[in-house]
């Protein structure tokens, strides 16, 4: 049974192929997306921005909530896949 299904299913390799190099992109696209070492950087230029009178408080707040938001999508994501 073993060799007959292998041969039965010879034609479908390439797509299998296919489908498992699919797979393995769009795992790497999610560990890049759902990374949240970005955003914890990208929040502590935003106090520095702040802090050196760069930007006003109202547009650090709501650059925070922004980023805030996408830490807790990330948080969301992470326990899904746990």
């Amino acid at each position: 049974m073993g060799l007959l299904t292998h041969l039965l299913t010879l034609p479908l390799a390439p797509v299998r192929a296919v489908t498992w190099v699919a797979e393995r992109v769009v795992e790497k696209a999610e560990e890049q997306y759902y990374d949240p070492a970005p955003i914890w950087r990208e929040l502590s230029d935003l106090e520095q921005q702040l802090l050196a009178g760069q930007i006003g408080q109202e547009e650090f707040e709501l650059r925070e909530d922004e980023l805030i938001d996408r830490l807790q999508e990330i948080a969301a994501f992470r326990n899904r896949t746990t």
